[in-house]
């Protein structure tokens, strides 16, 4: 089931939560009893006779004693200031938290969660997340555990921790703030030549080999937003030769160690100091002795990639530190953010929780040892760590590929009824989507560069069928209704309900078209006031930072994970300006009185939200009426009338390769809950067998006469 999230301050979450032994729509009972309580407190408040304030005033006013209404009021407020000091850092987590489940109510037009139940039911929790949507992400997780009974604070680059808007947020959340060398390098003077030299000392050469084979960095970047810097070219052992020279056998660029790789021409660098990070880690082991949860982002940067960047030591480090000192084995929940549309308005993100991960305490002596055994443990937790990570997401080589592999899930899997729009269905679309992309990477690897022919050409139909969808402005779920207006009337002798499905058929247009220009008219006047300036100047704005942090970025593709950050961050500043420039332009152009003033000022938001609902219902409506409209036109009445039939056979073709290719994947295929840490050593080890399986199958066609044969 989908949260359907509200500008109140509880969401009326509708997802089963499966704790102690309860079944219950526990949010839906929550948001119920909010509403209740609001609507009585109205009631109240309207009625003289039932008024406690008033009543209270002329009991006491009949006795002689004067008391007066803002005696009471001062009195109150009083109280309420004691209150807030008395509680002032939880009222103000309490407070961002309503806040971002606004933001998210308002950018998002659905987040759907799935795995919850895996959670345990107390802190410490160590939340690893994966990082494509920079800020964003933080307000994801904190709105999808905001019925729970922990807080979630997370960790942040100092840098990002001193901007505007973003760093106030982070302080109410109680975010750690996290100093970093690269965000205080100084550029150094001159430039770097190598000159090769034979005789290199052999003791060096063995460390070099050493870390080589480790492949692993264990110097921590830390922080959540900024970009990652794994391709800066990175000196990993050095021999210093007097005051301006030293010998090294190999540097490091990006998650590989180049031996010998020497560049031509000189090179700048950057001198960073030493940052002592034993304060933060102390502020993070103090919170997660008392039951803390922290949510970090191990990549070190957001990025728009569509697999994970090397992750950073620094959680393993925090695990690892919390066990020695504490003596507790923190759990490390892997948190999956899947989105739709990253940087567009009303866009759509699947939240997934997966198993914990634990440390083996008995590699604890290791880690105390320190030197090669700490960053042996240290590697193997990560390794853990990033399998756990791609359990809950679904990883592909490129932006292209993860399309090919949505629309196979989606011809292949089909609807079933039964489980529509519940949280089992979307969790059975996301394990089967994380299947496809497994086999996928194989078979376009290949077993010595050899893709299956009947495979590469299955692919290329599936890009032909998108590219053909997207030419027309179709989605693949309207295919399937197209059929329904290629009847003739000879149809309509041999069926008589096909005439009457026509009728009902042409009574839905005609009320889709009243209703979207119902919603248009409603929407028309919030949105071209309120809603639209903003827009725009979002939009433009949001393009100036990504292509400013793009240019920063040596890990950014398009730089689509800041755009939606940035368009929040400006609404947040910008929408309260524009309702101030309206209420001054009432109070000094209209003869407004103070109390018509304040109502409209009021409902700015109410009519802004209003308005972007009706909006969206109207998209609904204008792209469920684009197919009858499209056959207008003799051109795309053509190509829209081979399309159902092309899907069915793309649909036959895929499901009869799956069939007779998939047995040999073994656990991928059969097995009805993957292991997804050990799937891909399994899978590695049967590539041979796979390929030629695959490889043997040819032709689709071949395919298809074997089956009728069986059948």
């Amino acid at each position: 089931m989908s949260i359907c999230l509200s500008p109140l301050p509880n969401f009326n979450i509708k997802l089963k939560l499966q704790l102690s032994g309860v079944d219950k729509n526990i949010s839906n009972i929550a948001f119920t009893r909010t509403v209740l309580g609001v609507l009585l407190a109205v009631i109240v408040l309207s009625i003289d006779a039932f008024n406690p304030v008033k009543l209270f005033l002329h009991v006491f006013n009949e006795y002689a004693i004067t008391i007066k209404p803002w005696h009471i009021a001062t009195f109150a407020f009083v109280c309420m200031i004691y209150v807030t000091i008395c509680e002032y850092k939880e009222l103000l987590y309490f407070g961002a938290k309503i806040f971002i489940n606004s933001m998210l109510s308002i950018f998002f037009r659905d987040i759907e969660v799935i795995g919850k139940d895996k959670l345990p039911r107390h802190g410490p929790m160590i939340f690893v997340i994966n990082h494509s949507n920079q800020f964003v992400d933080a307000m994801i997780v904190l709105g999808t555990t905001s019925s729970e009974n922990f807080k979630v604070s997370y960790l942040m680059a100092e840098k990002s921790f001193q901007r505007p808007v973003i760093g106030d947020i982070a302080a109410a959340l109680d975010v750690v703030p996290i100093k970093r060398a690269q965000d205080s390098a100084i550029p150094g003077l001159g430039t770097i030549s190598f000159l090769e030299i034979e005789d290199e000392d052999e003791d060096m050469n063995d460390n070099m080999n050493k870390e080589e084979e480790q492949q692993e960095d264990t110097t921590d970047n830390g922080g959540d937003d900024t970009d990652n810097e794994d391709e800066d070219a990175v000196v990993r052992k050095l021999q210093i030769i007097g005051d301006d020279g030293f010998t090294t056998s190999a540097f490091r660029v990006g998650d590989k160690l180049r031996p010998n790789d020497i560049p031509s021409s000189g090179l700048k660098y950057d001198i960073l100091k030493h940052v002592d990070l034993h304060s933060m880690f102390e502020k993070v082991l103090d919170k997660l002795a008392m039951g803390g949860v922290f949510g970090i982002f191990p990549e070190g940067g957001s990025h728009d990639r569509t697999d994970l960047l090397p992750l950073k030591v620094g959680v393993a480090l925090i695990a690892y530190s919390a066990l020695e000192r504490d003596g507790v084995s923190v759990p490390i929940i892997p948190v999956g953010l899947n989105y739709f549309k990253t940087h567009k308005w009303r866009g759509k993100c699947l939240v997934e929780y997966g198993n914990p991960v634990y440390i083996d305490p008995t590699t604890l002596s290791k880690y105390q040892l320190g030197g090669s055994s700490k960053r042996s443990v240290c590697n193997d937790l990560l390794d853990r760590i990033k399998d756990s990570m791609r359990s809950v997401i679904v990883t592909m080589p490129d932006y292209d590929s993860l399309q090919v592999v949505h629309t196979a899930r989606r011809l292949y899997q089909g609807k079933n009824s039964a489980e529509e729009n519940t949280g089992n269905s979307k969790e059975k679309e996301q394990d089967l989507l994380r299947r496809f992309a497994v086999g996928y990477k194989l078979l376009m690897n290949g077993d010595g560069n050899v893709i299956p022919q009947a495979w590469f050409d299955l692919q290329e139909r599936i890009k032909a069928y998108r590219r053909e969808l997207l030419n027309l402005g179709l989605r693949d779920y309207q295919v399937s209704g197209l059929d329904r207006g290629n009847e003739n009337s000879d149809d309509d002798e041999k069926h008589p309900g096909l005439n009457r499905e026509r009728i009902f058929r042409g009574i839905r247009v005609v009320y889709k078209i009243v209703h979207l220009l119902v919603l248009i008219t409603l929407g028309a006047i919030p949105n071209l006031f309120l809603n639209l300036p903003v827009r725009l100047l979002a939009d433009v704005y949001a393009e100036q930072r990504r292509q400013k942090a793009l240019a920063n970025s040596k890990v950014k593709i398009h730089g689509y994970d800041v755009m939606l950050t940035e368009k929040l961050t400006f609404c947040i500043v910008v929408v309260p300006l524009l309702w101030l420039l309206y209420g001054l332009i009432m109070v000094f152009f209209t003869n407004f009185d103070a109390q018509t003033i304040t109502l409209c000022f009021m409902c700015f938001p109410v009519f802004s939200y209003a308005a972007i609902i009706s909006s969206e219902a109207g998209m609904v409506d204008g792209k469920d009426i684009k197919p009858y409209f499209l056959r207008l036109l003799p051109s795309t009445r053509r190509r829209m009338r081979v399309l159902p039939e092309q899907r069915r056979q793309l649909r036959r073709d895929l499901r009869l390769f799956v069939k007779k290719v998939g047995p040999a994947f073994g656990e991928l295929y059969h097995g009805k809950d993957v292991d997804w840490k050990q799937i891909n050593d399994i899978i590695t080890k049967n590539r041979s067998t796979i390929m030629k399986r695959a490889v043997s199958t040819n032709d689709i066609a071949d395919i298809a006469d074997v089956s009728k044969k069986d059948q």
